[in-house]
Parts: structure tokens; sequence; C-alpha cells
């Protein structure tokens, strides 16, 4: 499973309305290879299913991943902090061994 926060879900609302898509479109998250402890997070919004996908929904969020990243992304929290150390979306993943100081990469 992959879970949304409450204000994370609030801010996923908003982008939508704001880029006027429509119903159809989900939040997909998937993993990719860079930043500098190797792997990063990318957040996109979609509205073609892929095979393979692996979906979930929370809170009423449709979130979407491919099955390589879900293997990194399993119990995963997507966040969204507005604070003084920085706004945006951050994950709380319990299965990264290390992260970077800006929370934007990982490793496993």
């Amino acid at each position: 499973m992959i879970y949304i926060t409450d204000k994370a879900k609030e801010r996923v609302l908003q982008i939508h309305d704001e880029e006027h898509l429509g119903a159809d479109y989900f939040l997909r998250i998937s993993v990719v290879g860079g930043g500098c402890s190797g792997l990063s997070y990318k957040l996109d919004f979609d509205n073609e299913p892929q095979k393979g996908d692996q979906v979930f929904e929370d809170k009423g969020i449709k979130l979407v991943t491919d099955i390589k990243s879900f293997l990194y992304l399993c119990d995963t929290t997507l966040e969204f902090t507005a604070g003084l150390n920085g706004k945006g979306f951050h994950f709380i993943n319990p299965n990264a061994s290390r992260t970077c100081a800006c929370g934007e990469s990982f490793a496993v």
C-alpha cells in the first residue's frame, strides 16, 4: 500500500484543479535512478494506466505505481509540508536505509 496524508491530499487536489485535469487523472508515483543517494522519487498526474501498474486509493486519492517502483515504495506515505525548512512533497519511506539532506533521494 502507498498512503497519503491529509495535507498532501489537499495539495494534490489543489494542483489537479489548477491544471484543469479531468476526473480520469490519477497521481503516478515512481522511483528513478539519480540524486545524491542513488534513487529519486517522481510524481506526475497521468490518465493512462500501464500494464502491471499497482493501484491504491487512500483518502479518495488514486495512487498508481509500476511494479518495480512499488518494491521501493511499499508502505510509503506521501506528505506535504510548507514550513521554514522548505515547501513541497516529501516521502516517509520505511524501506530507505539512507536519505539525502534535501529528502529528494534515497538508498535501500
